[in-house]
């Protein structure tokens, strides 16, 4: 075992011989958007996210369904299929079955097998001081979420966050791996910080944040104003406790943006000093339209996050 349930990392990898490892992970949840299509395709996405995130390409998946099969019409969980088939097949992923239960409120997702060279594995225990942190997929899908669940979301917001979750995370994780990084997670349900702060406890190590540069979905302020926060970000914002040092006056608002709980975030990758250009010219030639330099790994003093 190279990766478990001890690790808190993002999927578990499991060595069969010196040169093959075997990733694993499985997500799923209940729709966030009104397209069961796109719903399809964003639970397939963040389901796969956790392969990439430790460096591995996935190469099979099962279906985990949960469906209220006499309250919903059949075409909808069709839908919900062919959209998770449609971007397992982007990824290069065969959906060899699955399992559907009968469930009063749907759920989709994926239970991802992937490979991996045993030495090339990225964990979250790795980060150094003195490596920049890349971020490559804005933040605020949760609150955009909740703006559509109450009606309230502007259709081109809801578009650029339906863009954003369905993307897939396979062409900054190869990058990652050409270059060659010291730590990586992608960011889901724990939202920016909370993932964040994974990496500065299991690398032992101090994440030092500047707010200015991280990059966010059109509306998000806006939604927060209005009060459009899912209970998941306020949970995670509550759960850092005295795990953080925020600036002088930061606004609330400001706090919930960045510990917004997201649903097929982007990767947070640190790598050495000497080789962010490299992974920045990796990541524009692959087409990642997102390489946000949020901040720096320093030696672990005093609390693991700082926001400056």
């Amino acid at each position: 075992m190279i990766l478990g349930a001890d690790a808190a990392d993002d999927a578990a990898v499991y060595r069969l011989s010196d040169d093959k490892a075997l990733v694993f992970t499985a997500d799923f949840f209940t729709p966030i958007v009104d397209d069961p299509y796109d719903f399809g395709r964003i639970a397939a996405a963040n389901a796969l996210s956790d392969v990439y995130a430790v460096g591995g390409s996935p190469f099979a998946a099962l279906n985990i369904v949960c469906f209220p099969k006499d309250d919903l019409p059949a075409e909808v969980l069709s839908e919900i299929l062919r959209g998770g088939r449609d971007k397992a097949e982007e990824a290069g992923v065969v959906i060899l079955g699955g399992h559907t239960i009968d469930d009063p409120e749907p759920k989709y997702g994926l239970s991802v097998t992937g490979s991996i060279h045993p030495d090339r594995v990225v964990t979250n225990a790795g980060a150094r001081p003195g490596d920049r942190l890349i971020l490559t997929k804005p933040l605020g899908t949760g609150i955009i979420s909740t703006a559509i669940k109450r009606g309230a979301a502007r259709t081109d917001h809801v578009d650029s966050a339906v863009d954003q979750m369905a993307a897939l995370n396979r062409a900054a994780a190869e990058a990652m791996v050409e270059v060659g990084v010291n730590a990586c997670t992608d960011v889901t349900g724990f939202g920016l910080l909370g993932h964040l702060l994974n990496i500065a406890d299991a690398s032992h190590v101090t994440v030092e944040i500047d707010y200015k540069s991280i990059p966010f979905l059109p509306g998000v302020a806006d939604y927060i104003d209005q009060g459009f926060v899912p209970g998941g970000t306020e949970r995670n914002l509550e759960a850092l406790g005295g795990s953080i040092a925020w600036p002088r006056n930061f606004q609330d608002a400001d706090k919930l943006a960045l510990a917004d709980a997201q649903t097929s975030g982007g990767l947070a990758i640190a790598v050495s000093e000497e080789k962010v250009a490299s992974l920045q010219s990796a990541l524009e030639a692959r087409g990642v339209a997102v390489r946000a330099e949020i901040g720096r790994i320093t030696e672990r003093s005093g609390v693991p996050l700082v926001v400056v």
